[in-house]
């Protein structure tokens, strides 16, 4: 669902890219929304919802979640349902809807989800700070910022985005995409997760979400 020019030739170069950087990856999970959310699985459902943005049906995270976290770590998450990966490349549209949120605007990446305690995630941030623009883990305590490099922030603003994942359990990289798809914003090393579940959300912000596509090798947890 492509919304303008620019948009049209980001999404062709995001393909080509995603072609190259998971030619070895299968295709195990797709969704454009236009269908609805059936195949999500929300931590809280009254916080989410199929909505039309630019003539597009999106997925819409419009209100704060009531969930409640066993440790300190966001609050708005929805996850692929029953779909484990070791190994992935995960791409998608994600637009920030609130204008005002200041220095920790933000929206999330969830990925190698085994369950409440046990995650990474990466927080696209507006302004970098330990807790803020930094790929973290959440390892059966409040999250721990993981990120090698040293994050630039995310310049939100309106529009329409691409966001990327590459994820190789093998050597433990974590490499986080935004726009650019040749040069990473933030990277991270670690294998604590080798597996599980991939999804969306933020800490404590709203926006929308289009054109999710993942490919990867499929695991199961042991």
């Amino acid at each position: 669902m492509l919304r303008s020019a620019s948009l049209a030739m980001l999404g062709l170069f995001v393909v080509g890219v995603t072609a190259v950087c998971g030619a070895d990856l299968p295709l195990v999970f797709e969704d454009d929304f236009g269908k609805g959310a059936a195949a999500w699985q929300p931590t809280d459902a009254a916080a989410w919802r199929i909505a039309e943005a630019d003539g597009n049906k999106v997925y819409n995270q419009f209100q704060n979640s009531k969930y409640k976290p066993p440790h300190r770590s966001p609050f708005n998450i929805s996850l692929v349902k029953d779909v484990s990966v070791g190994d992935f490349v995960l791409t998608v549209k994600v637009q920030s809807t609130n204008r005002n949120a200041g220095a920790h605007r933000d929206m999330c990446l969830f990925f190698n989800y085994q369950d409440p305690a046990h995650f990474y995630y990466v927080h696209l941030g507006h302004r970098p700070d330990p807790n803020s623009s930094q790929i973290m883990i959440v390892n059966d305590k409040p999250r721990v910022m993981i990120t090698k490099n040293k994050s630039p922030g995310i310049p939100w603003d309106d529009d329409w985005h691409q966001v990327k994942i590459v994820r190789k359990t093998g050597d433990g990289t974590i490499e986080i995409y935004f726009d650019d798809m040749d040069k990473p914003v933030m990277q991270a090393v670690d294998k604590t997760f080798t597996w599980g579940q991939v999804g969306l959300g933020s800490f404590d912000d709203n926006g929308n979400w289009d054109d999710f596509q993942l490919r990867g090798v499929k695991a199961s947890g042991k």
